[in-house]
């Protein structure tokens, strides 16, 4: 308790200034409970802006959440359409070099096929029939040399298809190699076409999510501003709130002074009164002896009488 020096007054001071101090009292009381009633106001409004921004933030975790998973989904089927384009570009390679095998062997056969200028069964069954001609034949000797010029040309248009016949059969063997391969390519691209849809459709999720999640974030942003303005306008009511609890404190320890003042008063009033009803009340019981309950209980209370 703070003690307040309160100047020596009359009785009737005393109790004017009393009055006084519980009027400023009930003042003060009354106008803290009004500032209680309006922060109550104010903080029933907050609880409800607190409530929507959480439960809005709330939303906004669960839906990241599954944006994240959406994003991790698109993520692992584009690592996949990495790897598949890796190996695509792999198969790409190797159906190149097929091609350009294929290609070359073609050029070399159809150079080779135009050397030779028949098959090797036509070609081989003229030599054989030239030859015996040559060998065995009693030719004229000019026409013995045109022969053995015509031996020549189908020697070395017979080489040339042989050699057509040989680049023929590696072709057809890179062919039937490369079927796989070109193959593979296909089913490569059918693959990453495929996951690319998914991927897409994950993107999309994920896209829609995050939008989702920035428009309640935006709501939960706009309640708790509007929690901060709540807390703005109630700062200054707030900072009411003390003072006025110690200026109510100051007047309650200045009216128990004053009221102990006022009955120390009182029981100084109560003892003189006493004092002079113990005095009549002796004279009562001198004289007459006729005594009231009163008298009897003031004569007992100094030791008068006794019973």
């Amino acid at each position: 308790m703070t003690y307040v020096d309160v100047p020596s007054m009359s009785e009737k001071d005393l109790k004017s200034k009393v009055n006084d101090l519980r009027t400023q009292i009930d003042h003060h009381e009354r106008e803290l409970k009004g500032i209680y009633r309006e922060l109550k106001l104010h903080r029933t409004n907050t609880d409800d802006l607190k409530e929507k921004r959480n439960g809005l933030n709330t939303q906004v975790k669960g839906i990241a959440s599954k944006a994240r998973d959406a994003k991790s989904k698109r993520d692992s089927i584009n690592a996949k359409i990495a790897a598949l384009k890796s190996s695509r570009n792999e198969v790409n390679e190797k159906t190149r070099k097929f091609s350009d095998d294929i290609s070359d062997l073609k050029t070399k056969r159809d150079d080779l096929n135009k050397l030779s200028k028949g098959s090797v069964e036509t070609l081989s069954k003229a030599y054989a029939a030239d030859l015996n001609l040559f060998l065995n034949a009693d030719i004229p000797l000019n026409h013995e040399i045109d022969l053995f010029g015509r031996l020549l040309d189908l020697k070395e248009r017979l080489g040339a298809a042989f050699d057509a016949n040989a680049i023929h059969q590696r072709l057809m063997n890179t062919y039937e190699a490369s079927k796989e391969v070109f193959e593979s390519r296909d089913d490569f691209g059918d693959e990453i076409s495929k996951l690319a849809e998914e991927s897409q459709k994950y993107h999309l999720e994920m896209i829609g999510f995050y939008n989702q999640a920035d428009e309640l974030r935006k709501a939960a942003d706009e309640a708790h501003s509007q929690i901060s303005e709540k807390y703005a306008i109630t700062a200054p009511i707030r900072e009411k709130i003390d003072p006025l609890k110690k200026k109510i404190a100051l007047l309650r320890d200045e009216l128990t002074i004053n009221l102990e003042k006022l009955n120390d008063i009182q029981v100084e009033k109560d003892d003189k009164k006493q004092e002079a009803h113990h005095v009549v009340a002796k004279e009562k019981l001198e004289k007459s002896g006729r005594l009231s309950l009163e008298d009897l209980k003031v004569l007992m209370d100094k030791g008068d009488l006794k019973f």
